[in-house]
């Protein structure tokens, strides 16, 4: 472990016994770290903090800068306290963006392109298997990519069928069922897992080929290769996004009940707990995250008398 790695363990354990939601944080740290220690940087500079932030695994603007730098910054500070030659970045160095942005909404084709291309590029069968069946319980749940890589073996209950999301965003945890399909997915996987990594080196449930539990840095940029190789989103605006598909599963569940003609306004909190929103008022942003959703919300509305609506 390198002297910035340790620093690091320590700052992190800072952070958490003073209640602190790491959330990004460390997840984005890592990866700086090993930047830094590539460039045999003794501690953080100015320069090396904004070249890092600046990086796009995809090579497109984005809105994860100004949080890389602000995640940056805090580690910075707390090195100062140990390193005099370290430099904080200062605000507004790079002034955050409106975060809000329209979510890609993935086909079934596009799944199905991507997952192809998930079980046929990645060479190595664990990988590929890994990948396969991580990207498919995303888009069949809606978890957040970090809740999915933050899974233990222990949090998922086999005989019921569900999967316990531990301390989440917002310091919530929560029981996510899943369809029969979607535990038999998981349990196929963790044969194949466990047939080549008998003795893993934790209990994370998605695990590297080294039998660690996967990095977030590495998730999303893997999972970009194999949207740029399907050529899936080539023409959208916005290039899509592994949180995307999130997105895609409210909004679909969402589409299902306006189809259905069933009550969505009471199923709302229903969804808003699946997902772990703070307030179903989170939820009810997906109603105009999407065209059709929009439609079939305003053709409801239409449809119900004025005096009933007051």
């Amino acid at each position: 472990m390198s002297a910035l790695e340790q620093a690091l363990a320590d700052y992190l354990r800072l952070r958490r016994s003073l209640g602190h939601n790491l959330a990004e944080t460390e997840w984005l740290l890592p990866d700086f770290v090993a930047y830094l220690d590539e460039r045999n940087a003794r501690t953080v500079t100015v320069e090396l903090a904004l070249d890092w932030a600046q990086r796009s695994p995809s090579g497109r603007p984005s809105t994860v800068g100004p949080r890389r730098l602000t995640a940056a910054r805090g580690f910075a500070r707390f090195l100062t306290g140990q390193d005099p030659l370290t430099q904080v970045p200062p605000l507004g160095l790079m002034p955050s963006r409106q975060r809000w942005r329209p979510p890609f909404i993935y086909s079934t084709g596009d799944l199905d392109a991507i997952l192809a291309q998930a079980g046929g590029a990645i060479a190595s069968p664990p990988r590929s298997a890994t990948y396969s069946t991580l990207i498919a319980l995303l888009a069949a749940s809606g978890l957040r990519i970090g809740e999915a890589i933050k899974l233990d073996r222990s949090d998922v209950d086999w005989a019921g069928g569900v999967l316990l999301i531990r301390e989440s965003k917002f310091g919530k945890s929560r029981l996510v069922p899943l369809h029969p399909s979607s535990m038999t997915a998981l349990a196929d996987y963790a044969a194949l897992r466990d047939r080549h990594l008998p003795r893993p080196s934790d209990g994370s449930f998605f695990v590297s080929l080294r039998g660690k539990r996967l990095l977030y840095a590495v998730v999303g940029q893997t999972f970009r290769r194999l949207v740029d190789a399907a050529e899936v989103g080539a023409s959208s605006p916005r290039p899509p996004r592994v949180h995307d598909l999130r997105h895609t599963f409210a909004v679909r569940t969402l589409l299902g009940w306006y189809r259905q003609g069933g009550n969505v306004q009471a199923k709302i909190p229903a969804l808003s707990t699946y997902l772990g929103h703070r307030t179903p008022s989170s939820t009810y942003w997906y109603l105009s995250a999407a065209p059709e959703l929009l439609a079939l919300a305003a053709q409801r509305l239409e449809a119900v008398p004025a005096r009933s609506r007051t």
